[in-house]
């Protein structure tokens, strides 16, 4: 069908007559209007009338400038003359009409077609992912280790059995300013299964409270008066953050007698198995330097917030991390809950201060030097997700900060390595442009931006498909992973719409070193599992918890009354925060779904409408835990 040439109000018969307009674009239902006669419009200066004045709402009501990119405008418009006769809203608005249809939409439109090719490109990224985990799954594929070692603790206090290889592994858990989550970890790494003499756990504090100093120092000294071979170590110049913590560590000089190094945070909880289920994959492998574990989530069903998080991380190491893992043995360290060989940190260069993302940063530089890395899905980490929208906020600003950063800093030597062109491209293409520059650029400006901007500007449209239906396939195949949250698939997209703003705020800051690049706040951690589980675990088996005694149970009973009514006290001073940047975009949208239902666009209206209260929610901190 051709387009509408809006010439049919010049047949005098025609004036008044009720005719039907079938608009092309499918998202116009047919509308019913009557036919303007020429005192309706000002198109020309000598067929105009007064009535003119409020032609945008008339037109708003019967959707008339909805058909304006086929209007010729420089005919009906008699530019650049400009004689009108009428009153000042007639020249102003035809003034507004000229320059919308000449130098605003014309970008726009360019703009958008551009953003929905990267959203394009991006979903079919999402897509293969998503197939090569099903073939993954179909298969069993999964890494399987050359050796099969087995512990008899119980027996021998520390032998071996079957198989002698023990390597002399180093652990280290970084810590800053997190008393509510310090005993749990390093309580769960000194009941690792390894013989005692061939492991050494640092318990590295950056702490500048000297209370969590305190406190921290205690904790140490009590598992090292149970056996425990642990050290406590303390930084007098914070520099660097958690980089700097983990460099300073490694350079101690009983370094060198261990040939692996295991992280956790401060809130990881290993399973005592955890090293005998990750180290065997390095046993006569030699090109393996990283086998990393996935994470699982002890407050994962505690609000909202958790519950959307946990859907886009199971996506993370279920698909992602899993299929790079498999076809490529390369992937981004996720800083903790890994075990490094020592040999390939040193030859990566080490631990560097340069970005936020100390850990992808040494990923990325092992991969250049030639190095693979295995992905055990099946190894599982227990760990705290955020609960506020602020703590939340701060480390997702982090995460897609330090990856432009790296990028930044990394593109010259990953251009100059010697690794295959495949995987140079895989590097620079997919990992850092796909998935870490233009992921958060589209999401912020089409949805964000563009979209709302054509209820005003009509001439730029965005297709149904666009605004619908990939967005809600992509987010889908994002949920799968994570079955149980199917009912939380709306709010899902509609959050990752919002939390678009911190992340390409982030990436734009990291990649032109703004003044927020290099901002490092610790995540605050809640200890929703802390001495309460550990109790619970001596009550059901005290025979694995080496070094918790029944004297300690009535000190962690007090310590963990004290820490409930520190809780009721604090939840006292709680609020909410106001985010200017979110209620903007929300005012922007609900205003942008307002003119949309004028114009009776079914789809764009639910979008905006509900993407609008979504970033109104967030902007008057109504999801997750409220902050001090």
């Amino acid at each position: 069908m051709a387009p509408p040439t809006f010439q049919w109000w010049e047949k005098e018969s025609h004036r008044g007559t009720p005719v039907i307009v079938k608009m092309e674009n499918p998202n116009y239902s047919m509308v019913e209007i009557e036919g303007p006669s020429e005192e309706d419009v000002f198109l020309t200066p000598n067929n105009r009338n007064a009535k003119g004045r409020g032609f945008e709402i008339a037109a708003y009501f019967n959707g008339w400038q909805f058909e304006s990119p086929y209007l010729n405008f420089q005919q009906h418009f008699h530019l650049p003359s400009f004689e009108f006769e009428g009153g000042l809203f007639d020249f102003v608005y035809s003034r507004w009409v000229f320059v919308r249809v000449e130098y605003l939409a014309p970008p726009l439109q360019f703009l958008a077609n551009a953003c929905i090719v990267l959203f394009l490109i991006q979903s079919v990224d999402r897509l293969v992912l998503c197939l090569g985990c099903f073939w993954i799954k179909f298969k069993k594929i999964k890494p399987i280790p050359k050796g099969e070692i087995v512990l008899d603790v119980e027996s021998s206090g520390g032998s071996t059995d079957k198989t002698d290889y023990f390597p002399m592994v180093l652990v280290q858990i970084p810590m800053c300013n997190e008393k509510e989550v310090y005993q749990q970890s390093i309580g769960a790494v000194c009941n690792l299964d390894w013989p005692k003499s061939n492991m050494l756990i640092q318990v590295l504090d950056d702490s500048d409270d000297p209370i969590t100093q305190l406190l921290i120092k205690e904790e140490v000294q009590k598992w090292q008066q149970e056996g425990a071979h642990i050290v406590y170590r303390h930084r007098v110049l914070r520099d660097g953050y958690k980089a700097g913590n983990l460099k300073s560590a490694m350079n101690c000089s009983y370094v060198k007698d261990y040939e692996f190094v295991v992280i956790f945070d401060a809130d990881f909880q290993p399973n005592p198995d955890f090293l005998m289920k990750t180290v065997p994959h390095f046993k006569d492998n030699d090109e393996i330097a990283l086998v990393q574990a996935r994470w699982s989530f002890v407050n994962k069903d505690e609000n909202l917030l958790t519950r959307l998080q946990y859907i886009n991380l199971s996506f993370h190491f279920e698909v992602e991390q899993q299929v790079n893992g498999i076809f490529l043995n390369f992937f981004g360290f996720n800083g903790t809950a890994g075990v490094w060989r020592i040999k390939a940190l040193e030859e990566s260069g080490g631990w560097l201060e340069r970005t936020t993302v100390e850990d992808m940063d040494i990923a990325v530089r092992a991969h250049l030097h030639g190095w693979k890395f295995v992905f055990l899905n099946d190894v599982e980490c227990q760990c705290e997700l955020p609960e506020s929208y602020e703590a939340y906020r701060k480390q997702q600003h982090r995460w897609h900060s330090g990856p432009m950063q790296l990028f930044r800093l990394c593109l010259p030597d990953i251009i100059r390595s010697k690794i295959s062109v495949g995987k140079k491209a895989n590097m620079i293409f997919l990992f850092f442009l796909l998935r870490k520059l233009i992921l958060p650029f589209y999401s912020f400006t089409l949805f964000c931006i563009i979209l709302p901007m054509t209820m005003f500007i009509p001439e730029a449209e965005l297709p149904p498909w666009v605004v619908c239906y990939i967005p809600a396939t992509m987010s889908f195949l994002n949920i799968l992973p994570a079955p149980k949250s199917f009912p939380f698939i709306v709010p899902y997209l509609l959050f990752e719409n919002t939390m678009s703003v911190t992340k390409f705020n982030a990436m734009i800051s990291g990649l032109f070193q703004l003044g927020s690049a290099y901002e490092w706040v610790v995540t605050k951690k809640s200890g929703r599992s802390s001495e309460g589980d550990l109790v619970s675990l001596v009550e059901k088996d005290p025979k694995h918890i080496r070094g918790v005694s029944v004297p300690n149970l009535d000190e962690m009973e007090k310590e963990e009354i004290r820490q409930k009514q520190q809780r009721v006290s604090e939840k006292k001073k709680k609020h909410n925060r106001i985010y200017t940047k979110e209620l903007a975009l929300a005012f922007l949208l609900l205003t942008a779904s307002a003119r949309s239902l004028l114009s009776a666009q079914g789809i764009h209206f639910y979008f905006l409408l509900f993407q609008g209260i979504s970033f109104l929610m967030v902007g008057l901190d109504l999801i997750g835990e409220q902050v001090e």
